[in-house]
């Protein structure tokens, strides 16, 4: 598992662009559905955490890799706490060395082409193409936070619209919008 996730992790950060929202449906799809390391519902508290924190793809990416290394046992079933901190380290470490190296070797080269026409162009489908990569996240946010195993969660899409409301017609702050609708879930659960 380890080889797979620093392999994994490499080549996500090589071959995707745009930031976190472009990479983490790529995330989800291989962890969840292709490796099957965790759950949906694993992953989804882990976009969950990296929403409520700054620099989401690593907090994202060090708790499922946590997570997978510890369903995994990668140690053995005596140490999962181990099997996970090892995970997280690996997947986080390969995450960022490509970026790292990218940087070194070709931040001379970018510097230089920043003023060439014939690249904004390419930029610019670049550009697009993360618009709908991260709307796909948003899909893939919605229908596990809306379908859940009981059926479809009725209560979920109305706290979603009220907080579409408060957002977008009320113009409120979203760190206010974030925490009513936490102060509303905590309630709920509670009945």
């Amino acid at each position: 598992m380890l080889t797979q996730s620093a392999w994994f992790y490499t080549k996500s950060a090589l071959l995707t662009l745009g930031g976190a929202y472009a990479v983490l449906p790529y995330i989800a799809h291989a962890l969840v559905e292709q490796f099957q390391w965790i759950s949906p519902a694993q992953m989804m508290d882990g976009l969950a955490l990296g929403e409520t924190t700054p620099g989401p793809l690593i907090m994202v990416i060090s708790f499922v890799s946590f997570v997978a290394g510890w369903n995994q046992a990668l140690f053995g079933s005596h140490d999962l706490l181990l099997s996970g901190v090892i995970a997280s380290l690996v997947a986080t470490f390969f995450t960022f060395l490509p970026s790292y190296v990218m940087v070194l070797l070709g931040a001379p080269l970018i510097q230089a082409s920043g003023q060439q026409l014939h690249l904004k162009a390419p930029l610019s489908a670049i550009s697009a193409a993360v618009v709908g990569v991260i709307m796909h996240l948003a899909i893939y946010f919605g229908h596990h936070v809306l379908w859940i195993a009981q059926g479809f969660d009725l209560y979920a899409l109305l706290l979603a619209l009220l907080a579409f409301y408060w957002l977008q017609k009320q113009q409120a702050s979203p760190l206010l919008v974030i925490l009513a609708c936490a102060g509303i879930g905590m309630v709920k659960s509670l009945f």
